[in-house]
């Protein structure tokens, strides 16, 4: 039987076809097997507790089981260097955190390229840093606190959790927009921090609030200020630095989902939609506010905007103070 050559490029044609749907109804199906998510951290903490939540209703969501994995360690780089050479199949997510954007120019080239080797996919939280005193020092406002550090031939301490951190570069940050002088004391987390600045040792920190409202409800701490664009949700009678008189002086932790490269934009897509769902609803926004986070949801694009402004800002604070990670 003689076949024509149209008829013979339409059975390839549908041959191709046939040898990618495999592919597609993959896309379409996930997830057909349990979801890993990769935490930065280590167990216990805003940053676990809110990532096992959102994995919970995750997995009423998507029909699987969706698991928190703890890969702690080198400031969030091992687990951002695991997921990112990780297969993109959907089925590795990483619970990114506030130190992706800082890792590179604290301590160099790395293990992947972090533009290029994972793609954002939804913004989960902010967690805004405050500037907090001890109530005995009688400052009352930033700029109070900021004529107090001027007053003062060595400046001001501020108490961190440790170099690099973001509250460490927020003070920086401070310093530098105040015109003022001071150093930064690093302590292994906020705990230890809080513990000297009660003591009356250090000046102030600049960290989120969660730790320190138990001594700011019994009147040992007061809350100046917080660093970020709108008053805060966690702490509203507290002014924003901007309002202060400290325009450049927005800080704060965050987190978020990000996934290897090769993932398929459709998994892509479902995963930051159902996120956006989830902390749209009222019970999950005030279980993130209790734990001193407030709940963002976005676009892929909008998140990927807000990772590069956040690595540029702070890239050039790094260099220009000549500030070293430990």
């Amino acid at each position: 039987m003689k076949i024509s050559r149209r008829a013979l490029l339409g059975t390839t044609a549908a041959s191709l076809s046939m040898a990618h749907m495999p592919s597609v109804v993959a896309q379409t199906a996930w997830p057909v097997r349990p979801v890993r998510i990769v935490s930065p951290y280590g167990a216990g903490g805003a940053s676990d507790i809110s990532v096992r939540m959102l994995a919970e209703y995750l997995g009423s969501s998507l029909g699987q089981n969706v698991i928190v994995e703890n890969r702690a360690g080198a400031g969030t780089r091992v687990a951002n260097e695991y997921v990112a050479r990780s297969a993109g199949d959907g089925y590795t997510v990483l619970y990114a955190a506030a130190p992706y954007a800082t890792a590179e120019a604290l301590h160099g080239k790395m293990g992947f390229d972090p533009k290029k080797d994972l793609l954002p996919v939804a913004m989960v939280a902010l967690a805004p840093l405050f500037l907090i005193v001890n109530t005995d020092s009688n400052i009352k406002s930033a700029s109070e606190f900021v004529a107090y550090a001027k007053s003062r031939p060595e400046g001001v301490n501020f108490g961190s959790p440790g170099a690099g951190s973001q509250p460490h570069l927020a003070a920086e940050l401070l310093l530098r927009d105040a015109g003022a002088k001071g150093v930064i004391v690093h302590y292994r987390g906020d705990a230890p921090a809080y513990t000297e600045l009660l003591a009356g040792r250090i000046d102030a920190t600049l960290t989120a609030i969660t730790a320190a409202l138990p001594h700011i409800q019994n009147g040992k701490l007061r809350v100046l200020g917080v660093a970020s664009a709108e008053r805060s949700p966690l702490f509203p009678d507290a002014p924003t630095l901007k309002e202060q008189g400290l325009s450049s002086v927005l800080a704060s932790g965050w987190y978020g989902f990000m996934v290897p490269a090769a993932t398929p934009a459709p998994i892509r897509e479902r995963l930051q939609a159902e996120t956006k769902r989830i902390l749209g609803t009222p019970e999950v926004q005030q279980k993130f506010l209790a734990l001193g986070l407030e709940p963002r949801s976005g676009s892929a694009a909008e998140f990927g905007k807000f990772i590069d402004s956040e690595t540029s800002k702070w890239s050039e604070l790094i260099r220009t103070a000549g500030i070293k990670a430990d």
